[in-house]
């Protein structure tokens, strides 16, 4: 891991919904740029802690906080209207908006968690942007793990499970996502914060199996616990905005040619290192690293994340 840097410039770029992208860079203008894309949905870049596994010297790094989250605007909660057109493709669409900002014309794309899933659908997209990927918590947001996360997984804390689901008021017929995804778009403020709570209680509960994690900021502030289930519910109820039963491994060899590490706990409940193994499996440039101590990331796969990520220096 390097030393902590501030951003040496931010901005924003407007896109054709009118929203406004918020995006920074840091580290060595000259460098070999670099785009960090986080999780979430809705997480936002937070306080920046992200840069300390890129190399200042050697990287210039772009960090964006997806719409309707983080320092972008018009915030979701403020703008429930337009959550319909918050998708994957637009969010797609805003990556190459800050790129062509930014005067960049290749990069490599690095994220975690719901952050992988956007890398790689954004590589499937524009693979001729993309010179490497390296993927920390990896996911595809399929149906099945959609299921897992919201379902299958009470198997595993059924006491949690329970609470969730009844929290849900779910429909006949409707899935738990599918109900949390409703309430906190259509719900009264009072529905969606409740809503946004219990959600954030089930979060708590699967992301980390050590007893001494500290609630970040997403668990602890209201305002931000709001943003985040709204836009995770939305995102996980259309099985990510994409196309078809696992949409990105069933096109994963597409990216054939484009070298990539993909790091994963083995003990994360979150999301099971089978997503990661089936597409290294179907991705010869790629390389799986399985952290045996670790769950949904944590200090060692954060080391691994830089080592890999210098591997593209110059």
């Amino acid at each position: 891991m390097f030393p902590a840097i501030e951003p040496y410039a931010r901005g924003w770029v407007e896109n054709p919904e009118r929203d406004s992208i918020y995006w920074e860079t840091s580290g060595n203008p000259d460098g070999v740029p670099v785009l960090w894309l986080h999780g979430g949905p809705g997480s936002g870049l937070g306080s920046g802690g992200y840069r300390k596994r890129y190399d200042p010297d050697a990287f210039r790094l772009v960090g964006i906080d997806q719409r309707g989250c983080g320092r972008s605007t018009p915030s979701v909660v403020d703008a429930l209207d337009r959550l319909p057109a918050n998708t994957t493709e637009g969010l797609i669409a805003d990556i190459e908006l800050v790129r062509a900002e930014l005067g960049i014309d290749r990069w490599v794309v690095t994220g975690g968690s719901w952050g992988s899933t956007l890398a790689l659908a954004y590589a499937l997209a524009h693979p001729e942007r993309v010179t490497g990927i390296v993927l920390g918590a990896v996911t595809t947001t399929g149906r099945d793990e959609v299921d897992w996360l919201t379902e299958t997984m009470g198997r595993v804390f059924p006491e949690a499970w329970e609470a969730l689901e009844r929290s849900s008021h779910r429909r006949p017929g409707e899935r738990v996502i599918e109900a949390y995804a409703r309430v906190l778009a259509t719900g009264t403020l009072e529905e969606r914060i409740a809503a946004a709570d219990a959600w954030d209680d089930w979060e708590a509960t699967h992301v980390s199996l050590d007893p001494n994690a500290v609630p970040g900021p997403l668990h602890t502030d209201p305002a931000q616990r709001l943003v985040f289930a709204t836009l995770v519910t939305h995102y996980w109820a259309n099985d990510g905005f994409l196309p078809g039963d696992r949409a990105i491994l069933r096109r994963v060899e597409e990216l054939a040619h484009i070298p990539a590490v993909l790091i994963h706990g083995r003990h994360d409940v979150s999301g099971p290192v089978i997503t990661p193994w089936l597409l290294h499996r179907k991705w010869p440039a790629s390389r799986l690293i399985v952290v045996e101590s670790e769950g949904h990331g944590g200090p060692q796969s954060s080391e691994l994340m830089a080592e890999a990520i210098s591997g593209f220096a110059r």
